[in-house]
């Protein structure tokens, strides 16, 4: 004699299965929320002609396009924009000036990442591989970019990833700013992308980077900046291009 379920078994199959689906999304919905909350910024933007203030400048090595003689060593600036709690990494680059601009959730996430390679070195645990480049994480940066002074104004959000790598059995802590591009909304003409670029630290160029992000320093700057806005971008100049950057490298 036949059973006479209350359900019938189609149908149970499907609501069975339309629960599953609803508790799948319910736990997709909760992975969403918790990555918002892990302090990743979305967005990240500066206005140039904010006002700003120098804060000195410290020495990098940087691997031009095209160079077959090894790294070369440039004098970079640093600005502080109080308005939008910004420091800018100015330096010059194949005939561009590059504006790198650092947030404070990026500036922690830098001092992080020094203070693990830190670690990392005097442990002597550091490797040589491609991969290290990017070991310590990425942050949202905010870059401009210029050929000249008349020439377009480049600007867009840029990836900035933190690690180390080893140059001629040297190791230096990296900044590698990953490849952009920037979309003028209204003219196809004014599409311009920025290549990656790296720059290669010593630990003690990498202290005095870590002294320019220091937020109680940075705290002691007024609201609203004490230099006349758009004050620097003009200039073009490449300090000690070719410089011998023998003598500053890290024993390892």
């Amino acid at each position: 004699m036949p059973v006479d379920y209350p359900i019938d078994l189609r149908q149970y199959i499907t609501m069975k299965s339309i629960y599953k689906l609803i508790v799948i999304l319910i736990v997709f919905s909760i992975f969403c929320s918790s990555c918002q909350t892990t302090g990743r910024q979305d967005s990240f933007i500066v206005n140039h002609r904010s006002a700003h203030v120098p804060l000195g400048e410290f020495e990098a090595q940087f691997h031009p396009f095209l160079s077959m003689g090894g790294l070369t060593k440039q004098t970079v600036k640093v600005f502080y924009y109080p308005r939008e709690d910004a420091v800018c990494i100015q330096y010059v680059m194949n005939f561009f000036t590059y504006n790198q601009f650092w947030s404070r959730t990026g500036r922690q996430v830098f001092l992080s990442a020094l203070q693990q390679y830190n670690i990392d070195y005097d442990e002597r645990s550091l490797t040589r591989s491609r991969r290290t480049i990017k070991a310590y994480g990425d942050v949202l940066g905010y870059l401009i970019w210029q050929q000249f002074s008349f020439s377009v104004r480049a600007r867009a959000n840029a990836k900035i990833e933190l690690g180390y790598t080893f140059r001629d059995r040297s190791p230096y802590f990296t900044i590698n700013q990953r490849e952009t591009e920037f979309i003028d909304p209204e003219s196809q003409e004014n599409y311009r992308k920025s290549p990656v670029v790296t720059m290669y630290l010593t630990r003690t160029q990498a202290a005095q980077i870590a002294a320019f992000f220091d937020q109680d320093m940075l705290a002691g700057f007024a609201p609203a900046g004490s230099a006349e806005p758009d004050n620097y971008d003009d200039d073009y100049f490449e300090s000690e291009a070719g410089s011998e950057v023998n003598a500053d490298r890290d024993e390892y």
